[in-house]
């Protein structure tokens, strides 16, 4: 994907801020999520933002963050990433988005292109003379049957030719396009044969009556055995006639041990699925024996252990440390960020091997991070990298 910038300062208002219905639409929006969670509401208060100027201005991102307390910096990689947020002004009657993938391009969205470039400008996200239409070709919008089509804001025009097409962007231009029906430019429904249906046709004509299925070969069964479920469970074995918690006598006066029970009670499941991913609070625990293909915790490459301090370093704060890392971390005795920024290349990969890691140590750059982290805390680390800690 090509790198996605806002447009140019000549083109930027100087503010931005809901209107009094998109105001009350935003609060009601951001009230869905779960405290905090609200950030969550970004991409449609964007898009909200898109709606009501017509694309995405430098104000408007800035107005978005500031009311979900999100950095710019984060709010501007929603939009620059999400090719659906117009950065630039687009035509302001009609954006002509042109699907150019495989069924479209072999339907003739090559023409739909070409009357894009001869009615409205030759380059794609450029307005007209008037700066009312502007066009881009995009991936598959999904009416593949109905190729080629476009979509103009928000509706779709399906089984176009170039003819249909100039005569659509001529409506719109007139500030007209609501003459324009949306779907199908030809005599079909939606995605239904064009001209009508062409199977079930003759109202005359009766789905033909199944045959009754023949008898099943039927099993002969004693009567007395009839209808009875074969099992052989303690449950519903007649011999027991008390619950099986104990020794029990058959009428032969033989005795009946109840079933052992090889599969552990649920709850003592539950227990070990807890006690394995819970993260440690480090404090007086030793290690687990490492698994089979972990290094040795005797090996020489292990980092060396210190005791707990008071205050112990908040380890989360490194990208790609979780809970349950951090308390791994702890039981190994590391505990402060100077500690991962002096690690050598042998203790790096003796940590990545028994944490299983596959080289995710090196990749999120644990020793960058930490010494940034020990050396200034959150501002350094924004100095650093650009962004807040996790």
């Amino acid at each position: 994907m090509s790198v996605r910038r806002l447009a140019e300062d000549q083109f930027q208002p100087a503010g931005f801020s809901f209107n009094a219905e998109n105001a009350a639409w935003a609060e009601a929006t951001i009230a869905k999520y779960p405290e905090g969670r609200q950030q969550s509401a970004v991409i449609p208060l964007l898009m909200r933002a898109q709606e009501q100027d017509g694309w995405v201005t430098r104000a408007a991102i800035e107005y978005v963050a500031d009311k979900l307390g999100m950095p710019y910096i984060r709010v501007l990689e929603v939009a620059t990433f999400y090719t659906q947020f117009q950065l630039k002004p687009v035509g302001t009657r009609a954006h002509v988005q042109v699907c150019g993938t495989t069924p479209c391009m072999l339907r003739g969205s090559d023409g739909i292109i070409e009357v894009c470039k001869s009615k409205i400008h030759h380059d794609p996200f450029e307005l007209n003379a008037d700066g009312t239409l502007s066009w881009e070709e995009v991936e598959c919008q999904g009416a593949c049957v109905n190729a080629p089509m476009v979509m103009i804001f928000k509706d779709s025009y399906e089984d176009l030719t170039p003819t249909q097409l100039e005569h659509i962007i001529d409506r719109f231009q007139a500030g007209k396009g609501s003459d324009i029906k949306p779907g199908p430019q030809v005599d079909r429904v939606y995605s239904a044969p064009a001209g009508g249906p062409t199977t079930l046709t003759d109202p005359d004509v009766k789905p033909a009556a199944s045959a009754k299925a023949a008898p099943a070969e039927t099993v002969s069964v004693p009567p007395s055995n009839a209808a009875k479920p074969v099992t052989s469970t303690d449950e519903t074995n007649a011999a027991l006639k008390t619950p099986a918690d104990g020794k029990t006598a058959a009428p032969g006066g033989e005795e009946v041990k109840p079933a052992r029970k090889s599969a552990k009670p649920a709850s003592d499941e539950i227990k070990e699925v807890i006690s394995e991913t819970a993260a440690a609070d480090g404090a007086g625990k030793a290690p687990k024996a490492p698994a089979a293909g972990q290094p040795s915790l005797d090996d020489k490459n292990r980092p060396a252990a210190v005791e707990k301090p008071a205050t112990p370093d908040d380890l989360k704060m490194i990208s790609g440390v979780g809970p349950k890392i951090e308390g791994i971390l702890n039981d190994l005795g590391i505990y402060t960020f100077a500690q991962i920024a002096g690690w050598k290349k042998a203790e790096r990969e003796w940590v990545d091997g028994y944490l299983k890691f596959a080289g995710r140590i090196e990749r999120d750059d644990w020793v960058k991070q930490a010494k940034a982290l020990a050396k200034g805390g959150e501002a350094e680390y924004i100095k650093v990298f650009g962004k807040k800690p996790r």
